[in-house]
């Protein structure tokens, strides 16, 4: 076969897997938001507005002393994490039943962070779950354990509960790829939130999580 054509075969054949993969996890991101369990799809309770605008200290305070369960901390931000991506585009990985999970059986409920729910932005490694950094060719590839720093907030009573947008190289100003698309700045949807941690910022700002990690080097 001449070698114009057998690249040309192979550049299309990419172009469609490409196209596949994106379409295959943007489906599954819906999916997993259209399957949370419908309170979170609810509007805030006054419960959920306390625990909200509570200091981290005090929520700490209150899981240790039984006061407030880290699942109703979870449910109230998990509530306004959805809200905000359907406002910015901000999420990739929604962990969110996951996480009640880990926050029944594997967190640390006398950390220094015993309830508090955390998002990560998307290079970081959860088990079970992709390390997309934007790329079609890291999907469906699940890590098998969490990486070093999952495990530490965990440790620390934390709650990993959403993954978030950024750049296809991580080095960009705008948090946008094919991927999972265009993240906003919730301020002003004409605007980019910045990158490369640009989910972190809008989820953030938009009072959807209450600590991000990020891992800019610039920003």
């Amino acid at each position: 076969m001449n070698t114009s054509i057998l690249l040309g075969y192979h550049d299309a054949m990419d172009a469609f897997r490409h196209r596949r993969d994106c379409k295959r996890k943007q489906d599954e991101r819906a999916s997993r938001i259209a399957t949370l369990p419908k309170l979170y799809l609810l509007p805030l309770s006054p419960h959920d507005r306390t625990i909200l605008q509570k200091p981290i200290e005090e929520l700490v305070q209150d899981v240790h002393k039984q006061i407030t369960s880290p699942i109703d901390i979870l449910r109230a931000y998990g509530k306004v994490a959805v809200k905000a991506h359907r406002a910015t585009n901000c999420l990739t990985e929604v962990m969110i039943p996951e996480a009640e999970g880990w926050a029944e059986h594997e967190i640390n409920l006398k950390g220094p962070l015993a309830g508090i729910p955390v998002s990560l932005k998307d290079s970081v490694a959860v088990g079970g779950f992709d390390v997309s950094v934007g790329y079609s060719g890291n999907t469906g590839k699940p890590y098998p354990k969490d990486g070093s720093l999952v495990r530490l907030l965990k440790e620390a009573g934390a709650i990993p509960f959403v993954k978030t947008a950024l750049p296809i190289t991580l080095l960009s100003f705008e948090s946008t790829n094919d991927l999972w698309g265009r993240c906003t700045n919730p301020h002003n949807s004409k605007y980019s939130p910045g990158g490369s941690s640009g989910g972190e910022g809008a989820l953030l700002a938009f009072g959807g999580s209450r600590i991000g990690i990020g891992s800019d080097v610039a920003g």
